[in-house]
């Protein structure tokens, strides 16, 4: 792929990124980790991987405002037509459609070519560590839900269990299990190494929101007459 074209996705990509946690900087490092673990398997088709990680959330805002429609889908037809519409070849189109239609982590479409396992691999590695932390917590927020949520005693909610939708909820819902989901091995590697520092920033959160209410509602019962 030559600079020009490259620039010309790149220009697409950024007139849909109107998400904070699913920003360009988000499209940036999946595109630097899909190019890294592309290093070490074979036969590659680099445009294809490129686009498909330039294009692959697109279709986000759409979901966002309607949230019955898959963003994976949608982008992944928005980006087919927008690369036949340029030139591209049908197969190789169709090929990033593929890609882009099969990296949703929540969807029953499997990735089948070694591009679209590089890209499923790729955005789930940007749901791990610190960075995974911090961009679910600002996902949250956008959808205004908390971060912990408490039972009618006042007991912080580990989200272990069915409860409120919360971080905590959802840490254990995604975040918790993404470690054990990637096809490519030095996915594998990098989340392995990433890992720690969610559980223990998950501990964290709940230690000391737990170690909180626990002492603030003995306090506040000996301050109540």
């Amino acid at each position: 792929m030559n600079k020009s074209e490259y620039k010309r996705i790149e220009s697409y990509m950024l007139s849909y990124m109107n998400d904070s946690a699913h920003d360009c900087l988000h499209i940036y490092r999946v595109l630097y980790l899909a190019i890294e673990i592309s290093k070490y398997e074979q036969k590659v088709d680099e445009d294809v991987l490129i686009a498909a990680c330039l294009l692959h959330d697109i279709g986000r805002a759409y979901q966002f405002n309607s949230p019955e429609l898959c963003h994976a889908e949608y982008g992944a037809s928005m980006a087919y037509e927008y690369l036949i519409s340029n030139g591209w070849h049908e197969k190789q189109a169709q090929h990033v459609k593929s890609c882009i239609s099969t990296h949703r982590y929540r969807g029953n479409n499997i990735p089948q070519s070694i591009e679209a396992k590089i890209l499923f691999d790729s955005d789930k590695l940007d749901a791990t560590g610190a960075l995974g932390i911090a961009r679910c917590l600002i996902y949250e927020g956008l959808i205004s839900e908390p971060i912990y949520s408490i039972d009618e005693t006042g007991r912080i909610i580990d989200g272990l269990q069915g409860s409120e939708p919360s971080f905590l909820r959802e840490y254990n819902y995604k975040l918790k299990v993404v470690y054990d989901n990637f096809y490519t091995l030095k996915a594998k590697e990098i989340a392995s190494q990433r890992q720690a520092i969610a559980t223990s920033f998950y501990e964290s959160i709940l230690n000391e929101a737990t170690w909180t209410h626990a002492v603030g509602m003995e306090q506040l019962s000996k301050l109540l007459v």
